[in-house]
């Protein structure tokens, strides 16, 4: 073991400090080592800065990683914990990811003083998000409803909820429990109604690849049964060439032995969506992503996809 502090880094949100402080509080107690061998480091990321416009239009999946790569790569960090929903299905070369902890709830929240439900909505009211997936399932489901940019973390969206920039809006489930707001939840949306985005509800821990030690330090708190999942999942995207830029929902979950995992693809009007899936043994959960997102290019077909590079 080294004689300085592990070094933990992190974007400096709530959520994000929350889920360094559990790994941080995971390796204490699979190590017995005291809080102060493990050092939390913030990391301002260019998702953090940029407050001006949707992520969309400045660059896609990655704006919350790419600082913490490079101290990664520095060498001024030892491992990163990320939302695994953030993380590029391609890591810079030299970086892997460790280890998985055991999955929260995948489902969305929808979060309203007013409404019990998207249902219960009336037309013209206004629902508010940042991202291009919950838009387009909104559109898909309830095309009467109006969408409004929403971006910020959990409390300053809740902010904007109280002030009526919006009637509701949706949070991650796993989120709103790993800060002990699950009571602001007013009804979590079925995965069935709602799929996910790809790897809601994980989080990760990346690492230099050539770093044994500190993979050997990570290796007790692996969850087997998230990895397999999100690995589905993320060959699932990175076969459809996703991005925030994408409105894309997936989910992979293990039954009775078997990996199962269903998505969908939708145009951002959410007039369009194609959606299947795919099950199979949990060793093949890579192949599993790539044939579910080669049977919905199938489904859509060339003009489809064309059109969504189109938009963006």
């Amino acid at each position: 073991m080294q004689e300085t502090a592990f070094r933990i880094g992190t974007r400096g949100s709530p959520l994000a400090l929350a889920q360094a402080h559990e790994v941080r509080s995971l390796l204490m107690k699979a190590h017995d080592r005291p809080e102060s061998d493990f050092e939390v480091v913030v990391i301002k990321t260019s998702g953090d800065r940029i407050q001006d416009r949707p992520l969309s239009e400045a660059g896609g999946k990655g704006l919350f990683t790419k600082e913490i790569e490079e101290a990664l790569l520095a060498k001024e960090i030892d491992l990163a914990v990320h939302s695994m929903k953030d993380v590029a299905t391609v890591l810079p070369p030299g970086l892997g990811l460790a280890v998985m902890l055991p999955r929260e709830d995948v489902r969305d929240a929808f979060i309203s003083l007013q409404y019990a439900s998207l249902q219960d909505m009336p037309a013209n009211a206004k629902v508010g998000t940042s991202s291009l997936r919950r838009a387009a399932q909104v559109r898909f489901m309830r095309p009467d409803l109006e969408v409004v940019g929403f971006r910020g973390n959990v409390q300053t969206r809740l902010k904007k909820l109280g002030d009526r920039v919006a009637d509701a809006t949706f949070l991650a489930c796993a989120g709103l429990n790993r800060l002990g707001m699950a009571d602001r939840v007013t009804t979590a949306i079925e995965t069935d109604e709602m799929l996910p985005a790809v790897a809601q509800g994980a989080v990760g821990i990346e690492i230099r690849e050539d770093d044994a030690a500190i993979r050997e330090l990570l290796k007790p708190l692996n969850d087997e049964a998230t990895t397999l999942c999100v690995t589905a999942e993320r060959a699932f995207l990175r076969e459809l060439e996703g991005s925030c830029r994408t409105p894309i929902g997936g989910l992979a979950e293990l039954c009775d032995g078997n990996l199962m995992m269903r998505g969908e693809m939708l145009s951002p009007d959410g007039a369009q969506r194609f959606a299947g899936e795919r099950s199979g043994s949990p060793a093949s959960a890579i192949r599993i992503g790539e044939e579910l997102a080669q049977d919905l290019i199938e489904k859509a077909g060339a003009e489809f996809l064309q059109g969504l590079k189109d938009v963006t």
